[in-house]
């Protein structure tokens, strides 16, 4: 637990509470809304906890204005310009199961109905895993781990007596106990909406080598015993992919290599820009351990989006930073080069603030240029202005279908949330559709934590930054 404590503990209990000038920072204790002030993007926000089948949009009071339900756990969803709901649906026999695996799209119409899906999943073969982007014409962009044997892979160059590796001839067993054999390489693929047809397809395999427009097998990140997994079968882990129509160009993260990428979309070039990690290509110096970041600047990167402006809106998780854990939401202009904006709590080390998560994370730019923030593991999602303030805070209160009102009422925070997502008022997919409040999410009797925060008599502490 936060060791500061507030005013709010004689007002409504809060014996595992936390509060700060800015944002909750407690690792336990209240759920549901928390702030909303003046200036937030006025609209509804899509909340998809993974341990659960249902999907729900809130409302700006965190009311549920719909919801949708799967025979399935989610990763990720997104609402569709016709208001239907998209998910990325988590098979329940899925494997190798890296972190993001899930296998199945689902398709879900205003009114709960699947209309569509698409199983992505050949054990042994391919499973598609983390986020999805639905393009212009209503296709969507998948990212795919596509196995190729060892041979394969030392015929490529593999290199396996290298300090870190730790992929093996025999395979090697992951976290579920599956003997994974061989390596997974990311692809990232172009599925027909409607059909499944596989239209267009970029796959690291094709781009291995050491120039910087190519992804060196023999580079990652090597941080002695922290995270082994970095040189392992899931060697690039690609997790967030986004496409610019203005310019014709895809971007996607690589949590392993710690960087974010850049290709021409509807050809079959190489990498035209990358930045986060330059000793992987041999520009710069790799960290190592705990004893250094070297030109390290991205780490666990997550969720990459294009904004109007062209510039590219990254989570940096900041696991395994040697300098410190922290997780921060950047801006970076590829043009410049250059991060333009970030945020990250003022706590910034994770041993005293729970708005950090190792895994996952995402950050939305809004029309309005504030920004939601969601770190995934405590499902804590914040809406910050471009000047640092947070005027929106949500923590999740649905773990495995049934919310709560305190954390420590069932052991832990709500499910994680990979990503929430605003949407404005003015979404084509709200036209005609009822948008009122059906019910309040938040159990019967909960007490009204936003009334209480309101009142709370907080401990002055640095900001944002």
């Amino acid at each position: 637990m936060n060791r500061i404590l507030t005013g709010c503990l004689a007002l409504a209990f809060l014996a595992t509470s936390a509060m700060t000038a800015t944002a909750y920072e407690a690792f336990q204790g209240p759920l549901g809304l928390l702030q909303k002030k003046q200036g937030t993007y006025e609209g509804y926000t899509l909340l998809a906890p993974q341990n659960s089948k249902t999907t729900y949009l809130l409302d700006m009071d965190g009311k549920v204005v719909n919801e949708w339900k799967s025979d399935y756990s989610c990763f990720y969803a997104e609402l569709l310009p016709n208001g239907n709901m998209l998910r990325h649906s988590r098979l329940p026999d899925r494997n190798p199961e890296f972190g993001g695996a899930a296998g199945l799209l689902e398709e879900f119409d205003w009114n709960g109905k699947k209309v569509w899906e698409y199983k992505c999943y050949t054990p042994g073969k391919e499973v598609s895993h983390h986020t999805f982007e639905v393009m212009p014409n209503g296709n969507v962009l998948l990212l795919v781990w596509e196995y190729r044997s060892y041979e394969d892979a030392i015929a490529k160059g593999l290199d396996p007596n290298k300090r870190g590796r730790t992929l093996f001839k025999d395979g090697m067993k992951i976290s579920n106990g599956y003997m994974c054999k061989g390596i997974w390489p990311d692809v990232i693929r172009e599925v027909e909406h409607g059909t499944g047809k596989t239209v267009w397809e970029w796959k690291v395999w094709d781009h291995i080598g050491t120039t910087p427009d190519k992804i060196d097998i023999n580079a990652f990140c090597d941080l002695g015993n922290i995270m082994r997994a970095l040189a392992g079968p899931d060697w690039t882990h690609l997790n967030g992919v986004a496409y610019n129509p203005a310019t014709n160009e895809i971007a996607f993260t690589s949590r392993n290599l710690g960087e974010v990428f850049i290709i021409d979309y509807k050809s079959d070039g190489g990498i035209k820009y990358r930045w986060g990690n330059p000793g992987n290509y041999g520009k710069g110096d790799l960290p190592w351990g705990y004893a250094k970041d070297g030109d390290q600047r991205l780490w666990g990167p997550h969720a990459p989006d294009w904004t109007a402006e062209g510039t590219l809106s990254i989570m940096d998780n900041g696991c395994y930073r040697p300098s410190g854990n922290y997780t921060r939401a950047v801006e970076l202009d590829p043009k410049k080069n250059a991060v333009v904006w970030q945020w990250t709590p003022k706590l910034a080390k994770a041993a005293d603030s729970n708005f950090y998560s190792a895994f996952q994370n995402g950050a939305q730019k809004l029309p309005n240029g504030n920004w939601v923030i969601t770190t995934s593991s405590p499902g804590h999602i914040i809406e910050v202005t471009k000047d640092h303030s947070i005027v929106w805070e949500y923590v999740n209160p649905v773990a495995k279908d049934k919310a709560y009102a305190l954390s420590n009422g069932h052991g832990g925070n709500g499910d994680s949330v990979h990503k929430a997502v605003r949407y404005g008022k003015d979404w084509p997919g709200f036209k005609g559709k009822d948008m009122s409040a059906k019910r309040d999410l938040m159990p019967a009797g909960s007490p009204n934590w936003l009334e209480v925060f309101s009142k709370c008599e907080t401990v002055p502490m640095p900001g944002a930054k």
